[in-house]
């Protein structure tokens, strides 16, 4: 059978998420996009400045398909980067604003990008990292004045030539590399597409919620991660609603700004609907929010009805991953909620349930049964950079399997019950233990270590290391607690460390870490 490229080339489409600001910003140039304290931001000279900062880095020999990486908070800076990158056919690589030098070093080099861009914030680890891997540091947000040895980009962009218009690339390029760490081994490299952020974006449009241009979100969710890139920022910019922006998240300051500009949505996870609840008692004044969102981690019931009392305004779960773009499940504006549900598929999405002790194949289970959640669709990532093998475990039969377990009734609501892995999520982060424990396994008195979640009130789970020390070497609790917050991102450092003679074991030899939840469940109990 003849070739023919009609048939079986990638054809003439183009597509690219920078045309989300892009095309916004030329329809509506005087709508605020960004508002951040009291700076407002419009869509015109927020693509224009993009379109600079593009250039500058177009001048610096970066084109399509080059990896920039990026480690800068919620500031428009975080914009002009990320679509200024995207607007060059290159691929983008936000972040964490959190990890410590050699996380950050093991994220350049496995991505192999060739420039890192650096809040100033986060000069002091990010400045070793791009040294160690050799690669060009440029900088925002350095004051004038202040002396660094590194340039700005902003001084960059001033003497380069902006660009004009944003590289088309085939809709299945990658655009975004977001790192996401497995139970073992090292972080791994999602690689999301133009196709699979933007039909997120239009289905979220079209089905989930009515936003609207006059819409103001809520945007204290980290534009480093999916969730707020995708769910926040590109939804926000798509409909030419505006952003507020909130570097660090401060419940008081949160509920301030979101009176102050008059805040429709609110879309969180868990842990700041906790904290909005508790400024709620400390003010009366309320934002006119009409409806509001929350992910990254299970919202108790309590919370949502808490929060829906205190706001006047409906919360809708929903479910998602990195490699899904991120939402696969939503509680559907204009239906019903049904709380401790993450709701149905989204249009295009299919979520099944399969047997989970099967790894080779998907062996679908009846409506009501409990299972692995594993999912299909527009949704999916491109795969894991570099990890073929990894990517193979992931995609099964064409079938992402989440490594959540959870439940599918006959309506094709979703509900998620537990975690396959020992995952766990604190203030709405992943943190996993294998990681967290070949850190603390680096003291010179640590024997064993087994690190696991207990549930918390306020971050939805706590981390624990259970800890068997070396014969004849001591160390404290506290010690142990500060040697691997010394080494490793705050979110993921075990707040508790429980010293025990012998860690419980299977019959395999592996640590029975369920049976360490229940002993120190109980513990903390009983004390």
């Amino acid at each position: 059978m003849t070739h023919d490229a009609a048939l079986d080339g990638a054809g003439y489409g183009s597509m690219s998420v920078a045309a989300i600001l892009a095309e916004t910003a030329h329809r509506t140039p005087d709508r605020a996009a960004f508002f951040l304290g009291d700076q407002v931001v419009r869509y015109g000279e927020l693509w224009d400045q993009t379109r600079a900062y593009a250039g500058a880095l177009r001048a610096r020999g970066i084109g399509p398909g080059d990896r920039v990486a990026m480690i800068v908070p919620n500031v428009p800076d975080f914009a002009r980067v990320y679509y200024g990158v995207l607007a060059l056919g290159a691929v983008v690589v936000p972040v964490h604003l959190l990890f410590k030098a050699e996380e950050i070093e093991f994220v350049l080099r496995d991505s192999g990008a060739t420039i890192l861009v650096a809040a100033a914030p986060m000069l002091a680890e990010a400045a070793p990292a791009a040294a160690r891997v050799g690669i060009p540091l440029l900088t925002v947000l350095v004051p004038d004045g202040m002396a660094v040895p590194f340039p700005r980009l902003e001084d960059e962009a001033a003497a380069s030539d902006a660009i004009d218009l944003y590289e088309s690339v085939h809709p299945i390029s990658p655009a975004t590399i977001l790192y996401t760490s497995g139970t073992t081994g090292r972080p791994k490299g999602a690689v999301g597409s133009h196709m699979a952020i933007i039909e997120q974006v239009n289905v979220a449009l079209i089905d989930l919620f009515d936003m609207v241009r006059d819409d103001v979100v809520f945007g204290g969710l980290p534009l480093f991660h999916t969730f707020g890139q995708v769910s926040v920022m590109n939804t926000a910019f798509r409909r030419g609603a505006a952003v507020i922006l909130l570097p660090k998240f401060d419940p008081d300051q949160a509920l301030a700004q979101m009176v102050q500009h008059g805040a429709t949505v609110f879309t969180a996870v868990p842990t700041m609907y906790i904290g909005l609840i508790q400024a709620a008692a400390r003010s009366t004044a309320r934002p006119p929010l009409r409806y509001a969102v929350s992910g990254g981690a299970a919202l108790p019931v309590a919370v949502l009805e808490a929060f829906a009392r205190d706001f006047g305004a409906e919360v809708h779960e929903g479910y998602g991953l990195t490699e899904t773009s991120p939402a696969v499940a939503f509680n559907h504006v204009g239906e019903p909620i049904r709380p401790g549900t993450v709701g149905r598929p989204l249009w295009g999405v299919d979520i099944e349930i399969a047997d989970a002790n099967i790894d080779d194949r998907i062996v679908r289970l009846p409506a009501g049964e409990l299972g692995e959640i594993v999912v299909r669709g527009h949704a999916l990532f491109k795969g894991y950079l570099g990890n073929p093998d990894a990517s193979a475990a992931a995609v099964v039969d064409g079938w992402f399997r989440t490594g959540d377990l959870g439940t599918k009734d006959a309506d094709d609501i979703v509900t998620i019950v537990d975690r396959k892995k020992d995952m766990i999520v604190r203030n709405g982060y992943n943190v996993y233990p294998s990681e967290v424990e070949d850190v603390m396994m680096r003291h010179p008195a640590v024997a064993f270590a087994a690190v696991f979640g207990l549930p918390d009130e306020a971050r939805g789970q706590e981390v624990h290391a259970a800890v068997v020390l070396l014969d004849e070497h001591d160390a404290t609790p506290e010690e142990l607690v500060a040697f691997v917050q010394e080494r490793i991102a705050a979110y993921k450092f075990p707040r508790v460390v429980h010293l025990v003679d012998a860690l419980p074991l299977g019959g395999s030899g592996k640590v029975l870490k369920r049976e360490l939840v229940a002993q120190f469940s109980t513990a903390s109990a009983d004390a």
